[in-house]
């Protein structure tokens, strides 16, 4: 969602919740509070079992374990823990928050907190990327808890069916008793579906679902651009500008959305190589954090990547 936009809807959706206050309810279990900064590279908090009540929304659970001041009527996060938004050296950034993977589409204050849910607060520079559609860092989610609240079908579709790296994702997601269907690229069409691609760009490149990782982040919302003929991965900095341009054997594990629609999951590379190195990663520790990754030489280089342009 578009920054303006966001801002728009929390003015909306912050009268409307201060005028039909949440009722006393069962407090939802299991969840997850995650805060960071910078994409993720920095960890401010990070609580297994943060305190919660009934009837709880992500504002308030935010509001119990940190420090928060808002902007308009209650709606939009200022700031957490003194650590505001704003703009810094001619650049924008703001605490974006993420549930389950997934980007928020309403304000905090209007959204409910469920069981299970993996609530992520990070503080970034949007100037390269308004929007960040979905991110890796809270898997095995959204797999596990789903997408507001209802757990969606998944399904593995491999530049070759019943491939070593097909078996490997699916045992994966399989250890978190999350079952999976498995078949061909561009077989089937199931809306509300979460989809896991896995193979070599140049293979799994032809569904137009991921066509925005050509296109860099304003378009994909991952800090990566894959060359058209997938033989090398460029990882981008926060401005979008190329760090380092990685060859053979490089992995990428990210998720991107068309519109309003489901995220869309890659685990690919610029050959056989890659793709062995893009599943290694699809795990929890190595996706920690991370909005997407890139794997080079079996060593994880985080997306946006850091270190100086050229």
């Amino acid at each position: 969602m578009r920054r303006a936009a966001v801002i728009a809807l929390a003015l909306g959706l912050a009268a409307a919740v201060s005028g039909c206050g949440l009722g006393a309810g069962s407090e939802p279990s299991g969840t997850k509070l995650t805060i960071t900064r910078d994409f993720g590279a920095r960890e401010l908090r990070e609580l297994d079992g943060p305190k919660v009540g009934g009837d709880e929304t992500v504002m308030r659970l935010l509001q119990r374990n940190a420090k928060v001041t808002t902007r308009y009527g209650g709606g939009f996060v200022q700031s957490i823990d003194g650590l505001a938004g704003g703009r810094s050296g001619g650049r924008s950034f703001d605490w974006f928050y993420y549930v389950n993977g997934v980007e928020a589409s309403r304000g905090a204050a209007a959204t409910g907190l469920r069981a299970g849910d993996r609530i992520w607060w990070d503080r970034h520079d949007w100037s390269a990327a308004q929007r960040v559609p979905a991110v890796v860092g809270s898997f095995p989610e959204p797999f596990v808890h789903g997408i507001n609240g209802k757990r969606l079908p998944v399904r593995i579709e491999c530049a070759a069916p019943g491939s070593q790296p097909c078996k490997d994702v699916s045992k994966r997601l399989a250890s978190y008793d999350v079952p999976a269907a498995s078949g061909g690229l561009l077989t089937a069409r199931v809306e509300d579906t979460l989809r896991v691609l896995v193979g070599p760009w140049s293979v799994i490149s032809q569904d137009h679902a991921i066509d925005g990782l050509e296109n860099g982040p304003a378009e994909s919302g991952v800090y990566a651009r894959v060359a058209k003929d997938g033989r090398s991965i460029a990882a981008l900095d926060a401005d979008g500008r190329t760090v380092r341009t990685l060859g053979a054997g490089t992995g990428l594990v990210a998720a991107t959305a068309l519109g309003d629609g489901e995220p869309t999951w890659v685990v690919t590379g610029t050959d056989d190589a890659g793709v062995a190195s893009a599943v290694r990663a699809f795990e929890e520790g190595t996706l920690s954090h991370r909005f997407a990754l890139a794997v080079s030489d079996d060593l994880p280089v985080p997306l946006p990547a850091a270190g100086k342009a050229g």
